[in-house]
C-alpha cells in the first residue's frame, strides 16, 4: 500500500509542476506577470541568443517527441512502473520548460506592433482564447488520463487501467488536432511581434507540423480506424469537402 501511495503523490506532484508551468507559460509567453519573460531585456548578442535559443526549443521538442513514441514507452516501462510512464513524460516535458524559461535569451527587435487599443484588445482576447482552447480540449479527450492522474488513481484503488478509446468529441469533427490550433493561436496572437517571440513561433509551429506526422503514425497503429478519420477530418483548417463529409456522418451516428 505504501508503494501505491507513493506512486499517486508522485503523479500528483508531477501535475503540479506541470499545472504551475502551464501558468508561468501564460505569463512568459504573453509578457506578464512573471519575472522572465520571451521578451525580457536582451542580455546577449544577437547570434548567442539566437543559439540557445534554438537549442532550448529543439531539446523540448526531442523531449516531447522522443518520450512520445510507443517504442520508448515500451523500453521505458522497463525501468519505471507503467502506471506512472504518464505521469514521468508530464514531469519531463515541464522541466524542459522550465529549463527554456531560465535560460531563454530574448533578442530585441521589432517585427510589427499593432497600435490601436482595438487590435490590442482583439489580440491579447485571442491569446486568451487559445489558452482556453488548449486547456478545453484536454477535457474533451480526458484530461486525467493525458496528464497522468487517472492512471495512478487506478494503481492506488487497485483497478486495472485501461486505454481510453477513439473517440471524437465535436470539436474532433471538425479538425484532427484542434489543440494544436490553441497553441498556434497563442504563439502567434501577439500586438507587438519581436524577433524573440518570432523564432518561438516559427520553430514551434516547425515543431508541431512535423510532430503531427509521428502522432498520427502512432496512432494509426494503436486504432486502426484513425486512417478513415484521417481522410475525413481536415489537419488544423477546418474548410472544405473533407469536413462537410465529416460533418454529415456525425448528424447520421
Amino acid at each position: 500500500m505504501m508503494k501505491r501511495m507513493a506512486i499517486f503523490c508522485y503523479g500528483v506532484a508531477s501535475y503540479a509542476v506541470f499545472f504551475a508551468t502551464f501558468l508561468y507559460a501564460v505569463g512568459f509567453i504573453g509578457n506578464f506577470g512573471v519575472p522572465k519573460t520571451l521578451d525580457s531585456p536582451r542580455g546577449l548578442p544577437l547570434a548567442a541568443a539566437l543559439a540557445i535559443d534554438i537549442g532550448l526549443l529543439v531539446l523540448f521538442a526531442v523531449q516531447h517527441s522522443v518520450m512520445a513514441r510507443p517504442a520508448f514507452k515500451r523500453w521505458w516501462t522497463r525501468i519505471i512502473p507503467e502506471s506512472t510512464e504518464r505521469a514521468t513524460y508530464v514531469l519531463f516535458s515541464s522541466l524542459a520548460l522550465i529549463l527554456l524559461f531560465w535560460l531563454w535569451q530574448p533578442m530585441g527587435g521589432q517585427v510589427w506592433k499593432v497600435s490601436s487599443p482595438a487590435g490590442i484588445e482583439f489580440l491579447y482576447g485571442l491569446y486568451a482564447l487559445g489558452w482556453l482552447l488548449l486547456l478545453y480540449v484536454t477535457f474533451l479527450i480526458n484530461h486525467f488520463d493525458l496528464f497522468g492522474l487517472r492512471q495512478v488513481w487506478l494503481q492506488l484503488v487497485g483497478r486495472r487501467y485501461t486505454p481510453v478509446p477513439f473517440v471524437t468529441p465535436w470539436l474532433y469533427r471538425l479538425v484532427r488536432h484542434p489543440l494544436y490550433i490553441g497553441w498556434l493561436t497563442i504563439v502567434w496572437a501577439t500586438p507587438a511581434m519581436t524577433v524573440s517571440h518570432l523564432v518561438f513561433a516559427v520553430l514551434s509551429t516547425v515543431y508541431i507540423l512535423v510532430g503531427v506526422q509521428l502522432e498520427e503514425r502512432d496512432l494509426i497503429e494503436a486504432h486502426p480506424e484513425y486512417a478513415d478519420y484521417r481522410r475525413r477530418v481536415p489537419m488544423l483548417i477546418p474548410l472544405g469537402k473533407r469536413t462537410r463529409d465529416a460533418r454529415a456522418v456525425a448528424d447520421r451516428s
